[in-house]
């Protein structure tokens, strides 16, 4: 039961956002810059994040070489190409807007470790680096003269470098967020489920976790940004889920020959130095239909995968003992392209980053406030 002070204040807003992830306080936050007496909500059911924003495994990277590649079943030459440059440029713009300390950012370098089976990959690298030289001006790819210094084992063939990869640490880029939204006055409500939106009149329902309350706000605009966990707002949303593992090691014994952020297997599998650590995620692509959920459990199909790879080819003769293991869910369809657009009078969703929302959150939330200030 609500007091009159609390229907008075509390229930209507300017704008309602649903998922306080990446993409969900760049639209509130973008949209609270152009609009500054707006009142701003963004409500999301989880006390972090409930998708990926908070448990990916902080690359800023736009695609591997043969991750790209691999684009060109599904996409046009100017559709990849389209998609490389909003990677770029969201990252691009995330480090200007809130700076590399704050972000925790390194640059140091992205790579691509090949086996025998890929190699014919380095035949289209010329090309790859001549399409991205549109974007980058330089070239992006190039073959390590000496893969053996990473100390892999025998059955990586080449490693291919990106210069234009980096790194950052997801916990911090959402605190920069969370510090923004705040300073500009947006309203953050977590622990609260919304459990329908009224596209037309941007009524939007919640309740709170004992499902004890219902709450029911107002939205002169509403923006869905909960990737995921759209099939309930949206039920036509053309995406699905895709749940990603990441484990994270104790500190490795003797060091890390390596620094810089690590891919495999088309980008399906990913890895990188922490503290000390290995941080090495991905591999759904091991068991694809199980992996399409919005469960948190971990897959031990996967699980032992991921393991293999670290004892056998990152680390090989050396000892991995894991520290700590953990899941996130991303969005992804037909296209990797993310899908901003209005679906109802009141409403726009900012949806499916595939697996780039570091990249992406920042740009699509972006685009999806500018979409909304014109309704």
């Amino acid at each position: 039961m609500l007091s009159f002070w609390e229907q008075k204040n509390f229930l209507n807003y300017d704008l309602i956002v649903v998922g306080a992830g990446f993409t969900g306080l760049s639209a509130a936050i973008n949209f609270k810059k152009k609009h500054k007496k707006a009142k701003v909500l963004v409500i999301d059911r989880g006390v972090f994040p409930s998708g990926a924003s908070t448990k990916n495994a902080g690359f800023a990277c736009f695609g591997s070489l043969t991750e790209i590649l691999d684009d060109f079943w599904s996409m046009t030459p100017d559709e990849v190409l389209q998609l490389v440059e909003k990677r770029y440029t969201g990252l691009t713009q995330i480090r200007k807007q809130f700076g590399d300390q704050a972000l925790r950012y390194q640059h140091r370098n992205g790579y691509e470790i090949l086996g025998e089976e890929q190699l014919e990959a380095l035949d289209q690298l010329p090309d790859i680096n001549h399409l991205l030289k549109k974007i980058f001006k330089k070239e992006v790819f190039s073959v390590v003269k000496d893969p053996s210094k990473f100390g892999f084992s025998e059955t990586v063939k080449a490693v291919v470098k990106n210069r234009f990869e980096g790194e950052l640490d997801p916990g911090a880029y959402l605190n920069a967020l969370w510090e923004k939204a705040s300073g500009l006055g947006v309203r953050i409500l977590s622990g609260v489920s919304v459990v329908e939106v009224n596209h037309e009149e941007g009524r939007v329902l919640a309740e709170k976790k004992d499902k004890k309350e219902i709450f029911e706000f107002v939205g002169e605009r509403v923006a869905i940004c909960t990737n995921a966990f759209t099939q309930k707002l949206w039920p036509a949303s053309p995406l699905e889920p895709g749940r990603g593992l990441i484990l994270l090691s104790k500190p490795i014994a003797g060091g890390i020959p390596w620094k810089g952020a690590f891919h495999l297997d088309r980008g399906y599998v990913y890895f990188r130095e922490v503290e000390g650590r290995l941080l090495l995620g991905g591999a759904r692509n091991k068991d694809f239909e199980k992996e399409k959920t919005t469960d948190f459990e971990v897959n031990p199909v996967i699980k032992e995968h991921l393991n293999r790879l670290a004892q056998e080819v990152i680390f090989p003769g050396r000892p991995v003992e894991w520290e700590m293991e953990w899941t996130g869910i991303m969005a992804f369809g037909a296209k990797k392209s993310p899908i901003i657009q209005q679906i109802g009078k009141k409403t726009a969703v900012a949806v499916r980053l595939g697996g780039m929302g570091v990249a992406l959150g920042w740009l699509v939330g972006k685009e999806v406030s500018e979409l909304l200030s014109e309704l």
